[in-house]
């Protein structure tokens, strides 16, 4: 089943990234966003945790993208006038790990997103039904936000919910 909705939105995104005109169609965001969930879920069920930071992040980048220690030499000092300082890989891995064991599913199924309001970058809400092990969970809300280089990067894991503690 998720093979076939893969394929879907690929072809999709792939003809959308085809067109040459500036003003990209309005689906062209829930796409890009439905695909970067896919991938990251994808990435969980393999405990690809390099994948998932890469997937992984707010407005201002990936959290996997830690930086060469030059670029966070600047990082730091920009950490001090209240920018994200750099995060370890170790890190990275670490949190990445933990959420994988707790998404990795055996199957899922997009519902449906919409966008997110009050949100200075481009945000949407990517609502994911899941088939756990032994049980079900509807409508996940994952948040996903578009970054300045235009990609779309996974911000938000509805944790707790998935877990049952909602």
């Amino acid at each position: 089943m998720t093979t076939f909705r893969r394929l879907g939105l690929l072809t999709m995104a792939a003809a959308v990234s085809a067109c040459t005109t500036q003003s990209a169609p309005s689906d062209v965001a829930p796409v890009a966003a439905q695909l970067s969930v896919e991938r990251f879920l994808e990435a969980a069920n393999g405990r690809d945790v390099q994948t998932m930071g890469n997937l992984f992040g707010t407005s201002s980048g990936a959290l996997g993208d830690t930086g060469s220690t030059f670029g966070c030499f600047f990082k730091k000092i920009g950490s001090w006038f209240g920018s994200a300082a750099c995060t370890r890989r170790v890190d990275v891995e670490l949190r990445m790990d933990a959420i994988a064991s707790v998404v990795q599913h055996q199957d899922y199924r997009i519902v449906r997103e919409e966008p997110v309001a009050g949100r200075t970058s481009p945000t949407r809400r990517v609502l994911v039904d899941l088939d756990l092990e032994g049980r079900q969970v509807s409508g996940a809300p994952f948040v996903v936000v578009q970054t300045s280089e235009g990609r779309w990067l996974v911000e938000e894991v509805p944790l707790e919910r998935i877990m049952g503690r909602q």
